[in-house]
């Protein structure tokens, strides 16, 4: 297209009652369904706005924080038609493309065409031809499938034709095609993908998770290296990824933290408290474990420490869960476009006995940083007596963190 604005209209507001959990908080290659229709849409549309539920919020501004282009946020309506109408209507857009987040696998090439039909026609509804034998349920009777279309999404509208239909609509409707027809407007039809599959039900996540590694291996994030299996051998006229190659898919960032024992203080490791006389003395709950995490991931993002995140002269964060640093640290690191990969930690303390604690060690960092608990790891180490850790001073913590670029380059 050419200079006409377009604004993404990604819906996230929904109930996933056929799903049985929120399917907008699943995780497909560490992002979000969000995050990826946020992606999707780099480069192509002006603007995104997101409309959401209580339960979303915090995921959209997630994908607001780190997307290289303006994204807004509104509440969602009580069905998906009063959030259409409540995005469009924050939107600025000549052109609005209205997409379902659900449609996370939705491809740029769709995305285009549905816009370049808008851009023609006044709308551009993406669809497939219907591939199966088609009956009604109650005759038998077969449907003439050539006749036939599977609408998807994105369904783009000039913005006016869009809004006009809604503020005249009366009734329920399946879409936005459905809605805009019934007040009188043309439709247009573009290309779709037979990829471009809505997740709706707990069977399609496998497929889903299936689709999103094998994109993730043939493209990398930074969008202009393509990524191999470590099995597929590399062709003969294929050069080697450079360095600075290298560096943009994976980096790695070290941690070590150390606190003082003390009476009278909660001991917490992880986010968890753990039975014991004495704790670790410091500024915030002076969770050793979180902090060093913290400090790897900070460092293999090169953005600095800790400290200069979280200063212990900042009154702010007297006292706070540390946990909530992690996380206000993974979000950090998002907006600069790196994702977690996993994680490695050892705790030296000879005292008190910590492995009992180590899986809700793991679960509560990997809540807060976002990844499975699987990707995490918690080991323990006694000194010997040895050192100030043997003498029961102080507890210190070494992680290392591995993250890798994941905003695409618009």
């Amino acid at each position: 297209m050419d200079k006409t604005t377009v604004s993404a209209i990604l819906l996230a507001a929904g109930s996933s009652s056929r799903m049985g959990e929120n399917k907008m908080l699943m995780r497909f290659c560490g992002k979000t369904p969000v995050e990826l229709c946020v992606e999707a849409f780099c480069g192509i549309a002006d603007e995104a706005v997101i409309a959401v539920s209580p339960d979303t919020e915090e995921i959209a501004l997630t994908a607001a924080n780190s997307a290289p282009y303006p994204v807004k946020i509104v509440r969602g309506g009580s069905t998906r038609q009063e959030s259409v109408f409540n995005a469009v209507r924050a939107a600025s857009g000549a052109i609005a493309a209205v997409h379902d987040c659900a449609r996370c696998l939705v491809d740029r090439e769709t995305i285009k065409a549905s816009l370049h039909a808008a851009e023609q026609y006044g709308c551009g509804i993406a669809s497939v031809p219907v591939a199966d034998t088609v009956r009604f349920g109650d005759t038998g009777e077969t449907l003439d499938r050539s006749r036939l279309l599977a609408a998807q999404t994105p369904q783009s509208f000039r913005r006016d034709i869009l809004l006009n239909a809604y503020s005249n609509a009366v009734g329920s409707f399946t879409d936005d095609a459905d809605l805009c027809r019934s007040t009188g407007v043309q439709l247009h039809f573009s290309p779709g993908s037979k990829q471009n599959l809505k997740l709706t039900t707990r069977d399609d996540i496998p497929y889903f998770e299936f689709l999103l590694s094998k994109r993730s291996e043939r493209n990398l994030p930074s969008g202009n290296v393509s990524a191999r299996s470590t099995a597929e051998p590399r062709s003969g006229n294929s050069p080697a990824l450079s360095a600075t190659e290298v560096s943009n898919m994976f980096r790695i960032g070290i941690g070590e933290d150390t606190h003082r024992l003390a009476a009278g203080r909660k001991l917490i490791l992880g986010g968890v408290e753990i039975p014991f006389e004495l704790g670790l003395l410091g500024h915030s709950d002076a969770d050793a474990l979180a902090h060093a995490v913290i400090d790897a991931l900070l460092g293999a993002c090169a953005l600095g420490d800790i400290g200069q995140h979280f200063p212990d002269s900042d009154e702010a964060f007297r006292g706070i869960s540390s946990l909530l640093l992690a996380k206000e640290a993974a979000a950090r690191i998002r907006a600069a476009g790196f994702e977690t990969v996993n994680i490695d930690s050892v705790i030296t303390a000879q005292k008190p006995k910590l492995a009992p604690f180590r899986e809700a060690m793991r679960a509560n960092l990997a809540e807060a940083l976002g990844v499975p608990p699987e990707n995490i790891g918690v080991k323990f180490t006694t000194p010997e007596g040895t050192g100030p850790e043997g003498n029961l001073e102080c507890i210190t913590v070494r992680a290392v963190a591995a993250v890798r670029k994941v905003r695409i380059q618009c």
